[in-house]
């Protein structure tokens, strides 16, 4: 009897606390799933024909199914509720095929085809239809089957850097020339004061900082060199996002979500997250488009845009892209 009722504790004692780990795990992803309810859902069409996606290129573009693509759009908002243009363009790629994280940079005065609006630069797309004329455009202009987007505004940027501790970057002697006349322009609409930076070199800086050091374009490589400096920051956030570990998504997540506009749901969401941890490479590849080689500037109207070959250009971003 003593024997059967040692085991009747020992059973009790077992069965309370699986309940209370099912408790745990049942409480840690109902609270998961309530934080990526945050994310500022964006619906877009189903039919990719709406979103600029030939069959033709689908069916290509298809048999790469280890390469996922996110066009990332930073959103230049002077005002927190302004539509803005997409001052930063770029394609996020998880390329699990050959381990690799990628950021290719599209130039925001690109000249290109715009629906409904004929030639014009590609930062305007965003402005005048969202994300899905800025999707449809690019993939209608670089025969790509991007289907899916995060969106972030400079605003919202910023809090997202400050909350994840900042980011390391190195500022050049030519960079602190202008940095904080950047930095006392977002201090001034948001009416809080951010530190200057005081000196060259490498250093954490933070949220408005680091969105500062994005914008700065009057340094001798102007908006080419804009370009690398939003690749470097998105690099180091992402990197510093990777080296807390797949354990840690959870907590990364609820620090990201509520800060970004995407159409991806929450089993997409996690999937994305998952893949960016599981890459191996511990760095980022980085390219620009169109290169100098297949570009220049032209003046239309008293407008600066910049011509490229588009079927050059094309064919090396896909490369970039799908086979590096």
């Amino acid at each position: 009897m003593r024997t059967n009722k040692k085991g009747s504790i020992i059973k009790k004692i077992i069965i309370t606390l699986l309940c209370l780990f099912l408790i745990i795990v049942v409480s840690g992803g109902t609270y998961f799933y309530l934080q990526l309810s945050k994310v500022k859902k964006v619906k877009l069409p189903s039919n990719p024909s709406e979103l600029g996606i030939s069959k033709k290129n689908d069916q290509k573009l298809s048999k790469y199914k280890d390469i996922y693509n996110i066009a990332f759009f930073g959103i230049d908002s002077r005002q927190k509720d302004d539509a803005g243009r997409s001052d930063t363009i770029m394609i996020l790629t998880l390329d699990g095929k050959h381990d690799q994280v990628k950021l290719s940079s599209i130039m925001r005065d690109t000249y290109v085809k715009v629906d409904g609006h004929g030639m014009t630069k590609i930062t305007h797309a965003y402005a005048y239809g969202g994300p899905q004329l800025a999707l449809k455009t690019i993939n209608e202009n670089f025969n790509l089957n991007i289907k899916d987007f995060i969106t972030v505004d400079f605003f919202d940027c910023e809090k997202i850097i400050d909350k994840l501790g900042g980011v390391t970057i190195n500022i050049t002697p030519d960079e602190l020339k202008y940095i904080n006349s950047y930095i006392d322009e977002v201090s001034k609409l948001e009416k809080k004061p951010t530190e200057h930076v005081t000196k060259a070199g490498a250093q954490l800086l933070d949220g408005r900082q680091a969105v500062a050091y994005s914008r700065i374009r009057y340094t001798a490589g102007g908006d080419y060199e804009r370009t690398e400096r939003q690749r470097t920051v998105l690099s180091a956030l992402l990197n510093k996002i990777r080296s807390k570990g797949a354990s840690n998504f959870s907590s990364v997540a609820n620090t990201l979500l509520p800060y970004i506009k995407t159409n991806l749901n929450q089993l997409e969401i996690v999937n994305y997250g998952l893949k960016a941890f599981t890459v191996k490479t511990n760095g980022i590849l980085q390219h620009r488009f169109p290169e100098d080689s297949v570009s220049n500037g032209i003046m239309k109207d008293g407008v600066w845009y910049l011509q490229t070959d588009l079927t050059k250009t094309t064919n090396e971003m896909q490369k970039f892209i799908f086979q590096k």
